[in-house]
């Protein structure tokens, strides 16, 4: 039985996707208007012509002005259209600026053009199989570190140290903490900072991101930390038996070509009275269960375009950020542990975390 046309339904369906492809249109240029300071710049500035913005921001006029035709047309910017004066609204400005701390969402913005830098290559995924590497990625890392430094680093000691019972007690003492998938090591340079009696181990695939994280140790001079550039797909098999009070992975689980290997080397390598705190992605494992899910498209489609395909490129599992809940506590369970505890942050809306105990 051919199904009834629904006219009304088809066109709503045409103005969303003409929504869709101008917000995807604002995407880039917000992404570049956070890279090049135009949106910082704009948010101090009195109404402004381009000449002025692209002076403040120490930019080409030129740009500046295109820049802000799209922002005016996508009601982001303001313009009086008798002076010809451009402003930033302090409501927008609350959410597109640095000063904004973690509500800055200008820096999601750039997953936008980045996944774009790799369409080619998801393409031939789609025809042929297997993967896109780290390597094809070159800004993955930085984009992760700024948004790690918005999710993870804002709220550490306030929110994040707190959920495993005693933490900071443990830490002001000295243990030894291990992060897995350390990335540029932003957090955990954080923490060595913090607490000098304790001792930090960070491990990353990325000899690039590891290089950028003994940096950053190297300008704090921290003496107490190391980092290590290491495949983690045997960590099974070569992680050292009980050598660490604490065990962390911040967004990383999912990445990894044989998760479940490194569950297993995590429950290896911690001591029987240590906490591993697991930071991953909310949602479901189900798709259907997703769909009210305020991030859904673009979590999806960040899966798709990296976290999915770069574990396929190392002949790994292909779990994808959105593995939900249901298979995170499946993997726990299959690598030993016994005790899940789940909490939620209020203000973050992408992640759970996850207080794990053998």
């Amino acid at each position: 039985m051919t199904a009834t046309f629904d006219s009304a339904k088809a066109s709503a369906f045409a103005e969303r996707l003409l929504t869709t492809l101008n917000d995807g249109a604002l995407c880039l240029m917000i992404s570049v208007g956070h890279r090049t300071g135009l949106l910082d710049a704009m948010r101090d500035l009195e109404p402004s012509t381009s000449a002025e913005i692209a002076t403040k921001a120490g930019l080409n006029e030129r740009y500046v002005r295109e820049w802000l035709g799209a922002m005016v047309t996508g009601r982001i910017v303001d313009v009086d259209a008798s002076t010809k004066r451009f402003s930033l609204p302090p409501e927008h400005a609350a959410f597109l600026s640095r000063p904004a701390g973690a509500d800055n969402l200008a820096v999601f913005a750039q997953y936008i053009p980045l996944l774009g830098s790799v369409e080619d290559n998801i393409v031939e995924c789609f025809k042929k199989g297997g993967g896109v590497p780290y390597s094809k990625f070159p800004r993955f890392h930085a984009v992760m570190a700024e948004d790690s430094g918005q999710s993870v680093l804002s709220s550490l000691e306030l929110h994040i140290v707190p959920l495993v019972p005693q933490l900071a007690q443990r830490l002001s003492a000295g243990i030894q903490m291990l992060d897995v998938g350390c990335g540029r090591g932003r957090i955990i340079n954080r923490l060595a900072d913090l607490y000098p009696k304790s001792r930090f181990t960070g491990i990353d695939l990325s000899s690039e991101a590891i290089l950028s994280a003994w940096e950053e140790a190297a300008d704090k001079k921290l003496r107490n930390i190391e980092f290590i550039v290491a495949d983690l797909s045997q960590f099974d098999k070569t992680a050292e038996a009980e050598a660490f009070d604490l065990v962390t992975t911040f967004d990383a689980i999912h990445d990894q070509a044989k998760p479940l290997n490194v569950l297993r080397g995590i429950y290896r390598t911690l001591r029987p009275d240590g906490f591993y705190l697991m930071q991953d992605i909310k949602g479901s494992s189900h798709i259907h269960n997703n769909l009210d899910h305020p991030l859904g498209p673009l979590l999806y489609t960040i899966s798709c375009m990296h976290c999915m395909t770069v574990s396929l490129a190392q002949n790994g599992e292909g779990l994808g950020a959105m593995w939900g809940e249901e298979k995170t506590r499946e993997y726990l369970t299959k690598a030993g542990f016994r005790a899940v505890e789940k909490h939620e942050l209020s203000h973050d809306i992408q992640n759970n975390w996850y207080v794990v105990r053998k």
